[in-house]
């Protein structure tokens, strides 16, 4: 696998991840009315979710690539436009992001089932994943490696990511109600949410 072809993958994955969505939602919960001792179980139930999801795609996605070249860029093209209209959506939402802390005691092993569930089996994860994977994938190599690959490399984000969000919200929530740094946050994703679909519809057909 070429470096820059991974490096691509990661940026792309590293902005998505931080996207505010369900499994973002229901972690900050967590982690406003629990502290920060829920930020390992959710973190450990988002990568779980996700491992399931991608797994999942994956499981289709092998076929659908060895379908026709002309099937593979049209997933190509799909997963473009779909980082682009992610952005558009993530600018519109400008400064909200409503969630209610959960102040009721819960338990780690509730928590990281919660954020499993709400991960796997959200259906954009699925969909997430069969239209963003193809554009980094070369149909001429070793399918399964760039797969472990590929998977590692954005349950790793994953993982980070909702560790960041959980201990963000359990010591910082004036942050985390403020619409103005939320719009911030959201703008500045936006755009390099847009960047990297015009950027990934610029990426040449591999295999």
């Amino acid at each position: 696998m070429e470096f820059d072809i991974w490096l691509a993958f990661a940026a792309a994955s590293a902005i998505l991840v931080l996207i505010p969505g369900p499994t973002v939602l229901l972690v900050v919960s967590y982690a406003l009315g629990q502290g920060w001792r829920a930020a390992l179980p959710t973190a450990i139930g988002v990568a779980l979710g996700d491992f399931t999801a991608m797994s999942l795609s994956m499981l289709g996605l092998g076929a659908l690539l060895q379908t026709s070249a002309t099937l593979y860029l049209g997933l190509k093209w799909l997963g473009a436009a779909y980082l682009v209209w992610l952005g558009i959506g993530l600018w519109r939402a400008g400064g909200r992001f409503e969630v209610a802390p959960r102040e009721a005691e819960t338990r780690n092993s509730t928590m990281m089932l919660h954020a499993w569930f709400v991960t796997a089996l959200n259906p954009k994860s699925l969909t997430f994943f069969i239209a963003f994977l193809p554009q980094f994938v070369d149909r001429q190599g070793d399918f399964w490696l760039q797969m472990l690959v590929f998977e590692s490399t954005f349950l790793a984000l994953a993982f980070a990511n909702a560790l960041f969000y959980a201990l963000t919200a359990s010591r910082a929530r004036a942050i985390m109600g403020s619409p103005r740094a939320i719009r911030l946050f959201n703008r500045s994703g936006a755009v390099l949410l847009v960047g990297a679909g015009l950027a990934a519809a610029a990426l040449p057909q591999r295999g």
